[in-house]
């Protein structure tokens, strides 16, 4: 899979950055260049996290490891490492990689969804580079 140039130094220019909401809830992105491999065959090491003000993460896009297969034991497991934190409390199901665009798209839906459900204004009053 080849991620174009452009899109790849775009995309590192967050890594360690957090953006911060009025409420203190944050998003939280790290990003880096691995070696393609089965389970990273993009090349791209992210996690892209929203939390509360406290710092606990409510949803996460994240490759750091596998999640466990999910389907009966005549679906192929999927060898990519690529998955996502739906909720609190979720260890983490499939995410197919598509494209950086794709990812971050998925990822913004789904902070947008979490501050719509729980009234948060996605206001960013802040950024700061850890």
């Amino acid at each position: 899979m080849v991620t174009p140039e452009h899109t790849l130094e775009w995309l590192l220019d967050y890594d360690g950055r957090r953006h911060y909401y009025a409420s203190g809830h944050f998003l939280k992105f790290e990003i880096r260049l691995v070696e393609q491999s089965g389970q990273v065959p993009h090349g791209i090491a992210y996690s892209f996290t929203f939390h509360d003000p406290e710092g606990v993460r409510l949803i996460g896009f994240d490759n750091a490891h596998p999640v466990p297969h999910t389907g009966g034991r005549y679906v192929k497991a999927k060898t990519e490492a690529d998955h996502w934190h739906r909720t609190i409390n979720d260890e983490g199901r499939p995410y197919t990689f598509v494209s950086v665009e794709q990812l971050l798209e998925d990822y913004f839906s789904e902070v947008e969804r979490i501050c719509k459900e729980q009234g948060i204004s996605t206001e960013v009053v802040n950024e700061k580079e850890i």
